[in-house]
């Protein structure tokens, strides 16, 4: 029976992992994971759990670094130093650790942990509840009531309203107007220059908030205080906004989920173990609030009706059996098992099979010996021990006609992995259906699309989880050591659980209008997107090392410079050196310290004293840059070339944008910086092989073009159909210009224009780019909008459509899902509008060469031509050709590429061959 809401204990999660992964040495895990942030995190979590009478708790975490504030100013958090490497790996295993402990964990994509407890704190107290925030973070001081206190987990401290004003000298109230004067530098908040927190509450006492503060300027006696504020008024406003938690974000889960409940018993041990924390595990049968958790996990319960159909496989008889079964049926669901979640470097363990639900089987492959389960029982559960497998070449041979014939169906969840293992056995799969693909394609990002998750959510299924098979009590394993019963079971429920998502999916789709969307985009791209990431693209790791050696070389004569310049050596690495070398020993104005006492040494600020000419600076910046180009690209790159291939094999994901957009990830090659010459230099690494080249074809100015087309601007439209330079005509147009009187200036400005409308810029946001008055900016704006009054229509259309149904449209009908956009607060609000007018040019552009790349796959497949698409960057493709069929393919995709939507507009095709991938621009 649930407990009644009496009191609430909201984590700063993020707060708790910093303060563990500083607070504790180094710590590695036995396969070399670094897990002391983790052991921390753990720590600090049971030591609140046996101090506290908790009734519901959840530890709230930051989603990433970009959130909803980057939108109102882009250089929030700018100067933030990098993750720490080691820190990287360990913020999922924390995640799991909450999992495991049965605490709720919640973050939301945009918004920071501080709005979340904010959020969650005010709906609490809304229900008569008491709440905690375990945090000593000044940000969250503001949240301080009669009903809200905060407790220091390290000094074990509660924080009320006399420790507020004690820290800023007024009460929590008025704590946003303070920090809004006074600026953050650890945030990078600018406040306002001169004014402390001291000045800062002093004049709050007096006025008692900033806009009456502001509002009268005139009533201040000291000249230099009045003139800081009249100055920065609108840096005051701004930085208001930036340090004002929102109390409406988008909360993931309800409040009655934060119940305290003990973990499960399997899900803690597993989890201890895998992380080697023995003396962890000594201690949580001493932890009263983990006294009396269950024996036995969800699954073991929430299964045992369907394992008494799932069969193991182990003679050529049976697999046979299901085999005909499966050609009868016309469809199948399927699953492999591998040692490795790397596709291409994976060994098949075993297959998973399911024609109909609540009948499933699994046919073991490369299994090896049974092990003992538990840690805890003195009895180790019996397993079988009979290891009798099918042949593994045998059971290939037998399963290779059913999956690749035409007349069975093939489903998956995450099909394009399956397809990916199979190749290396010589099997390619078809056709295919992908549940989650169709569940994207379905709902977008409203929520994830994980096995685990979708069964819960569509099913009310809670699912065996891996770690109960591969981790229990013992050393984590791989796969093909898990005894056969185990495997079976988890195994076998994969595939089942695929086939009820299928027939759950697919008439959702025809009743939903979105069978389109997934049959002519998403399902489609599949098989390109496999023969994609199989072939990879070549790398010349010689160039990557000339190039680190180069930039190593150059680092070091940066480094020369900075020491004569300094006139001494320090660590340039480290902001709190530089600041003292900076603001003490070359005596440069505007240095302000943060809380640590130590300068800020952001890029803006680094920049700002850079462009008044200042030489050291500069060099500062160059040698960040060439740094994180080395560390990132140069190096990196070189660990993830394929030893069997010479190639790079990047993943890519169809199913986590918000537009349909594809994702690039192990390596990011999606991302590699083009604009610098070092950039390109980068480029130049990635190489055709011997008697091909690489083909660039690119989309010019689409996201314009569609904006042209989408908003019905016919002198947009008329200049492209001219084929005019685009930017020089929007100059003309806005600054009143015939086309031969646009200078560079001009087009300069409006090309800034051009693109800041696309993404709904502010006044505030051009001013700053082209380093103009906002009130010029705006005008320009202004201008542009009375030249093309299609634009500011189409914009709120778009807004309204978004607030009506949560969601807007590409141009074929897919839907790109909107957060934030009736929200209260004005900067959450304005993200989610401008969101709102991107999302239907970006997701038709994403579409679009989605569509040509399917097509002109299936050509260059039909043609039997040897030419391979090898990326996708966003609006470019990169294909490998053999030298005698450059310019068929090129004239072949630049005709399917151009014809892959039909606007009123023509699409432009740009192109360039070259060896390597810089040749060809």
């Amino acid at each position: 029976m649930s407990q009644p809401l009496h009191h609430l204990y909201l984590i700063d999660g993020s707060g708790f992992i910093f303060r563990a992964f500083h607070a504790l040495p180094p710590m590695v895990r036995s396969d070399g994971t670094p897990v002391n942030a983790v052991f921390g995190f753990i720590t600090m979590l049971m030591k609140l759990l046996e101090d506290t009478e908790v009734g519901h708790l959840a530890v709230v975490f930051d989603s990433a670094r970009r959130n909803y504030r980057h939108d109102i100013y882009p250089d929030y958090k700018a100067h933030r130093p990098e993750v720490p490497e080691e820190l990287i790996p360990q913020f999922s295993l924390i995640r799991a650790a909450c999992k495991a402990f049965n605490v709720c964990a919640v973050e939301a994509e945009g918004f920071e942990a501080d709005d979340l407890i904010a959020t969650y704190a005010d709906q609490a107290v809304q229900k008569g509840a008491k709440v905690t925030v375990v945090s000593s973070d000044k940000d969250l001081m503001q949240l301080v009531n009669s009903h809200i206190d905060m407790l220091d987990p390290l000094k074990n401290k509660i924080i009320s309203s006399k420790e507020v004003i004690e820290k800023f000298g007024v009460p929590p109230q008025q704590v946003v107007d303070v920090q809004a004067l006074a600026g953050d530098s650890s945030d990078n908040v600018p406040g306002v220059p001169g004014i402390g927190i001291k000045t800062a509450a002093q004049l709050i006492q007096e006025f008692g908030n900033l806009e009456t503060l502001l509002d009268n300027l005139d009533k201040i006696p000291q000249l230099k205080r009045r003139e800081a504020l009249q100055t920065n008024t609108h840096q005051a406003r701004l930085s208001y906004q930036l340090v004002s938690l929102c109390r409406q974000a988008p909360l993931p889960l309800a409040l009655e989920y934060f119940e305290r409940k003990p973990p499960e018993r399997q899900d803690l041990v597993s989890f201890l173990t895998e992380q080697n924390f023995r003396s962890i595990l000594s201690r949580i049968s001493k932890l009263k609030t983990l006294d009396g958790f269950s024996v036995s996990s969800p699954s073991s319960t929430s299964n045992e009706g369907s394992k008494s159909e799932y069969e193991l496989v182990q003679t050529r008889e049976a697999l046979q059996k299901w085999i005909e079964e499966a050609h009868y049926a016309g469809i199948v669901a399927f699953d492999t098992e591998t040692t490795s979640l790397d596709a291409l470097n994976a060994e098949l363990v075993g297959v998973s099979l399911c024609i109909n639900p609540g009948k499933a089987c699994y046919v073991p492959l490369a299994h090896k010996a049974a092990l003992p389960q538990t840690l805890f029982e003195t009895t180790p559960t019996p397993f079988t021990t009979d290891l009798h497998q099918i042949p593994f070449q045998e059971a290939i041979d037998l399963l290779k006609p059913l999956l690749r014939d035409p007349a069975v169906l093939k489903v998956g969840h995450n099909i394009k992995y399956d397809a990916l293992v199979l190749l290396k056995y010589g099997i390619q799969i078809t056709p295919l259906d992908d549940t989650i693909v169709m569940s994207y394609s379905l709902d977008g990002t409203r929520h994830g699309h994980g096995m685990d998750e979708l069964a819960s959510l569509h099913l009310e299924h809670e699912t065996i989880k891996y770690a109960d098979v591969t981790g229990v009590g013992r050393k984590k394993i791989t796969f093909d050591d898990v005894p056969l019963e185990q495997a079976r079971d988890y195994a076998a429920e994969d595939a089942e659980i695929t086939l009820k998502l299928y027939h759950l999916f697919k008439p959702r789709l025809l009743a939903e209008h979105t069978t389109t969307i997934y049959e002519s985009f998403d399902r489609a791209l599949i098989p390109v997107l496999i023969d994609m990431e199989s072939t990879g693209i070549a790398v010349d790791a010689q160039v990557l090392r000339n190039l680190s050696r180069d930039f190593t070389k150059r680092l070091a004569a940066l480094e020369d410079d900075v020491y004569k310049l300094a006139g001494k050596s320090f660590n340039i690495g480290s902001p709190k050196q530089l600041g003292e070398v900076l603001f003490q020993d070359l005596g440069f104005e505007t240095g302000k310290k943060g809380k640590s006492g130590a300068f800020s040494t952001g890029v803006d600020i680094l920049e700002d004293l850079a462009a008044q000419g200042h030489g050291f600076p500069e060099k500062i910046l160059e040698w960040r840059q060439l740094s994180k180009l080395k560390n990132t690209y140069t190096d990196a790159l070189i660990e993830q070339i394929d030893h069997r291939t010479g190639r790079v094999h990047t993943t890519y994901s169809s199913t986590i944008t918000s537009t349909g957009r594809l994702a690039s990830s192990r390596p990011n090659l999606q991302n590699i910086p083009i604009r610098s010459e070092e950039g390109r230099k980068i480029r130049a690494a990635f190489v055709a092989k011997p008697g091909y080249k690489l083909l660039s074809l690119d989309y010019s100015q689409i996201e314009l073009r569609l904006l042209a087309h989408m908003a019905k601007i016919s002198t947009l439209q008329d200049a492209f159909r001219a084929g005019h330079d685009i930017h020089a005509a929007t100059a003309a147009e806005v600054f009143g210009l015939s086309l031969n009187q646009v200078e560079s200036e001009h087009r300069r400005r409006a090309k800034a224009i051009n693109f800041g409308i696309i993404y709904g810029i502010s006044a505030f946001g051009l001013a700053r780019q082209l380093k103009i008055s906002q009130g010029e900016a705006s005008q320009f704006i202004k201008i542009y909008n009375e030249r093309y009054p299609g634009i500011q229509a189409f914009m709120e259309t778009q807004k309204e459509k978004a607030r009506q149904q949560g969601f807007v449209e590409t141009l074929f009908g897919r839907k790109c899902y909107i957060f934030g956009i009736n929200d209260r607060n004005p900067a959450l609000r304005g993200a989610a509008e401008r969101q709102a007018i991107n999302a239907p040019l970006q997701g038709t552009a994403a579409d679009i060469i989605k569509k040509a790349m399917i097509t002109l796959y299936d050509i260059v497949k039909e043609k039997k031509l040897q030419s391979k698409i090898l990326l996708q960057v966003h609006d470019e493709l990169i294909i490998e050709c053999p030298e005698e069929e450059i310019e068929p393919v090129k004239q072949l995709a630049s005709r399917e590429m151009s014809r892959a939507a039909h606007l009123n507009i023509p699409l432009i095709i740009d192109s360039g061959v070259g060896e390597n991938w810089d040749k060809t621009d």
